[in-house]
């Protein structure tokens, strides 16, 4: 059978072909690996803001991380440049066309939020404990996939 692509969506199947990782672990989970949710290849990417394009892919990244996390620790993310500390992540959101938001509480409990243009997006995942409190740890990696597919 000849299937014939229209343009959007050869450049949609390009664009979620287009990734790869390579780990010193092989048999080490990878966000880029994972089949890519329905909700993420359902609309094309020609039609995503450059910021829905990354907020869709950075819910991917953090629920393969939080995958790999034992009970007793959350993901947190560290910024890059200057001495601002960590961000226990509480949500993440964007804003057609170019920002991204994250949204959480600081290593002292202060409440944070970086506002980030998808150009400047720069974001490492750490790990830390939960609080002991808490009796199960935070997962929003799983929150935001799972409130992904409802949007969609």
């Amino acid at each position: 059978m000849n299937e014939t692509q229209t343009t959007a969506e050869a450049l949609e199947a390009a664009a979620l072909t287009r990734r790869g990782a390579v780990h010193a672990n092989p048999a080490e989970p990878c966000a880029e690996a994972a089949p890519v949710p329905d909700a993420v290849s359902k609309k094309p990417v020609d039609q995503k803001s450059p910021a829905e394009w990354a907020y869709q892919r950075v819910i991917m990244y953090l629920k393969n991380f939080e995958e790999q996390l034992d009970a007793e620790h959350e993901v947190a993310m560290g910024f890059t440049g200057g001495d601002m500390g960590v961000l226990r992540i509480q949500g993440v959101g964007f804003y057609a066309p170019d920002i991204i938001t994250f949204y959480g509480i600081d290593q002292a409990g202060a409440k944070t939020q970086l506002i980030q243009h998808v150009n400047q997006l720069n974001v490492m995942l750490r790990t830390l404990p939960k609080p002991k409190e808490q009796p199960e740890p935070m997962r929003i990696g799983f929150q935001l996939a799972a409130a992904l597919e409802e949007n969609t």
